[in-house]
């Protein structure tokens, strides 16, 4: 992970989806595994962040231990969906190697459906890798509903597999290390890549 380009996007996809995770109450967690969807009470004008990154998704949560955070659910998405939301996001903080004018950069963000935030990476015990980047998703109106309505494929509840991890950090790092889930880098087509910020790098082989 140390030599990982600064800004990529690493998570668990296959062919046609990607995995994403979010950290709720169980009052919303649970009816959202048994729809296979988000339903009410999950809110649909509120902002909402998706996050490939199990061990960026671990230290939001405090291993699914935080107020409303306590069922961690690993969402799957379509991967042209995923590509969507990217390519209508805008990135949440001004960059002037990225934009032309903290102008133009303002007037994007407050039109655009989706937020791209690059945070530090985690370790296992939850430091901070100072330089490697983690991409949170943020989705706005009608993002929220192409995201709820058109692109979930499965839900799945992994606070078990959380609180597994967890565990196994304080007694065998090797073993934990060993059973967080196989993020690859998520192949992007270079203009994507570029419009949201990324490291430009040779594209990832699918097995």
């Amino acid at each position: 992970m140390e030599s990982a380009p600064r800004r990529q996007i690493r998570a668990l996809y296959d062919d046609d989806t990607i995995a994403v995770y979010q950290a709720y109450s169980p009052e919303i967690a649970v009816p959202a595994l048994a729809a296979q969807t988000f339903v009410a009470p999950f809110g649909f004008s509120r902002m909402t962040w998706i996050k490939p990154s199990f061990l960026w998704m671990a230290y939001r949560s405090g291993w699914a231990t935080k107020p409303g955070q306590t069922r961690v659910l690993r969402i799957h998405l379509k991967r042209p969906g995923f590509e969507w939301a990217l390519a209508h996001s805008t990135l949440s903080h001004y960059d002037p190697a990225h934009h032309t004018t903290e102008e133009t950069w303002r007037t994007a963000l407050a039109a655009s459906l989706v937020r791209i935030q690059w945070d530090p990476e985690q370790t296992l015990s939850l430091k901070p890798q100072p330089t490697v980047r983690s991409i949170q998703i943020g989705l706005a109106a009608q993002a929220v509903t192409h995201y709820v309505n058109d692109w979930i494929t499965k839900i799945e509840d992994v606070t078990p597999v959380m609180h597994h991890i967890h565990t196994l950090t304080k007694s065998d790092p090797t073993a934990a290390q060993a059973a967080l889930p196989d993020e690859r880098p998520y192949p992007l087509p270079p203009p994507l890549a570029t419009h949201i910020g990324a490291t430009l790098t040779p594209p990832a082989q699918t097995r």
